[in-house]
């Protein structure tokens, strides 16, 4: 070995002044913050819209006319039948 090596640890390494500058940015499987936020509003937009077609498909069962349904302050009166039981066919 004519050449003895050289610790790195001696040379500090050149940064240019119009490079850019990198940051630690944390991540889990390659997820990022970044890419998880628009992730969440999708998921989220899909879920309300899947939870309000459950409701709208299911609004004709009573159990879930008086059990949810009611408990929604504008949508109570909607549900509240006022013909007697003598008078209703159902």
């Amino acid at each position: 070995m004519p050449f003895p090596s050289i610790p790195k640890e001696s040379y500090p390494g050149y940064h240019s002044p119009y490079a850019p500058k990198y940051q630690f940015q944390p991540q889990l499987f390659g997820l990022t913050a970044k890419s998880l936020f628009p992730l969440a509003f999708k998921a989220g937009a899909f879920g309300g819209v899947a939870l309000f077609t459950v409701i709208f498909y299911t609004s004709g069962i009573p159990k879930i006319q008086q059990d949810i349904l009611m408990k929604i302050p504008y949508l109570r009166n909607y549900y509240i039948k006022e013909i007697p039981a003598s008078d209703s066919p159902f």
